[in-house]
């Protein structure tokens, strides 16, 4: 596992209300405590606070509620909020300093800010809840890896997906250009070369948001410098202005330099690039297996899942890294509130932990970090090409940003597409971050 030295952010939300100081008084006081009764008794309800943009988790959780977890929704109903992925931080953060949690919430856009809550001690350990339930099997091994990779050895999130991520590409257009899938760095790129000289778009990547973006830098880094390449970044030992580091910046800007992200690529969503390989105008598409609920939707796949094929991120020739370690994350991971785990809370968090994965996989074809226990039917093809990846898989890198504290990775993913378009020089991008590293 990965233990970090670094000093924790100081958390503040965007309207300047709560600083670090304040946050971590006000929510070791007031109506603050360890247990439900101390914050007006045990809740009515499972209140869930959810991404507006996601729907998977709350599908499932709606689904589990009338069927496996009927009983848990009996002693307290499931109850969706949602609040937009851009402001969650700081309303969770406000929410944390005032003793306000939901049962059960997405723990935020980057693993610090769940840090940074549980430095107060109000997330509940649902590792050791699970193993005292005699559950300590449900996430599986990988997933719970992952976890305490990136909550420094700890287990207080739950893992709503263990997702693989590298290089989906179209067989089809690869067929018709002669095109053999790439095994390294330079066989990607002279790939895409061919690509685009019949007029194909090489690579669809969401520029909006920019981590489809860094996600290829982060890679290129883990395949030339090694599986600690940024663990050594996150604990001072390196520097993203070291000449290597930026030359993985620099291999992404060439990409985009060449044109082969496509025309304005900073005005490109997530669900825009999606349909842009999807419909078969882009042969090539860098992203996680959690896409795999749109691939396996008939309305919105025009090229059919047998033209779909997945490679890891290649390996860079003389790198210290291996295309064997695939990037992996946990999805959304989802917190625990002390303050709201009753008796309902308890026995939804022991529902989910057996019900979760089979439910999901069931319903969406989307693979999880728990432990699927029952039938789920006919699985779609891709997702058995990645079950069977996941399996093949002993030892998994992280994202770009996974270790970076909040600021770092805004001006990370805020900063990828003019990386790509030629708005700011590699130098400069990995600097702009290297100097939100340096304040920690």
């Amino acid at each position: 596992m990965l233990t970090r030295t670094r000093k924790r952010t100081q958390v503040t939300s965007v309207l300047g209300l709560v600083t670090a100081g304040a946050f971590l008084l006000s929510a070791c006081s007031g109506s603050g405590g360890d247990s439900p009764s101390e914050t007006g008794g045990p809740s009515k309800d499972f209140s869930y606070l959810s991404f507006s943009e996601n729907t998977s988790i709350k599908d499932t959780l709606t689904a589990l509620s009338t069927g496996e977890c009927s009983d848990a929704n009996a002693v307290a109903k499931l109850k969706v909020d949602n609040q937009p992925q851009a402001s969650f931080d700081q309303a969770l953060q406000l929410r944390a300093g005032q003793t306000d949690l939901t049962s059960l919430f997405a723990s935020g856009n980057s693993p610090q800010v769940a840090k940074d809550i549980e430095s107060s001690g109000v997330l509940v350990d649902v590792g050791a809840e699970l193993k005292a339930a005699g559950l300590d099997d449900a996430i599986i091994p990988a997933a719970k890896s992952t976890v305490e990779s990136l909550y420094d050895g700890k287990v207080y999130v739950l893992p709503t997906e263990f997702n693989v991520e590298g290089i989906w590409y179209n067989k089809k257009l690869f067929a018709d250009n002669g095109i053999e899938v790439p095994g390294t760095w330079d066989d990607l790129v002279a790939a895409a070369d061919k690509l685009y000289s019949a007029g194909v778009q090489p690579f669809s990547a969401d520029g909006t948001d920019g981590w489809p973006i860094t996600r290829l830098v982060g890679n290129y880094i883990y395949r030339s410098l090694g599986a600690d390449a940024l663990s050594d970044v996150a604990d001072g030992k390196a520097k993203l202005t070291d000449t290597a580091y930026v030359e993985a910046a620099s291999k992404v800007a060439a990409l985009g330099a060449k044109g082969y992200f496509g025309e304005a690529v900073g005005s490109i969503d997530y669900t825009t690039a999606v349909n842009q390989f999807l419909s078969g105008k882009a042969g090539m598409f860098y992203m996680g297996s959690w896409v795999l609920g749109n691939f396996n939707d008939p309305t919105a796949n025009q090229i059919g899942n047998e033209n779909i094929g997945f490679m890891p991120f290649p390996a860079v020739t003389g790198g210290k890294g291996s295309a064997d370690e695939l990037a992996a994350n946990v999805g959304v991971p989802l917190a625990m509130s002390k303050f709201r785990y009753d008796d309902g809370a308890k026995q939804w968090l022991q529902c989910i932990a057996k019900n979760f994965g089979t439910q999901s996989l069931k319903d969406q074809g989307v693979i999880t970090g728990f432990k699927v226990d029952g039938d789920v039917g006919d699985v779609p093809p891709l997702t058995q090409t990645v079950q069977d990846k996941i399996n093949e898989t002993t030892k998994t890198v992280l994202w770009f940003e996974a270790l970076f504290p909040p600021k770092a990775s805004t001006t990370s993913q805020t900063n990828a597409a003019s990386l790509v378009t030629g708005g700011i020089s590699p130098e400069d991008f990995m600097s702009k971050i290297q100097a939100d590293l340096d304040q920690e």
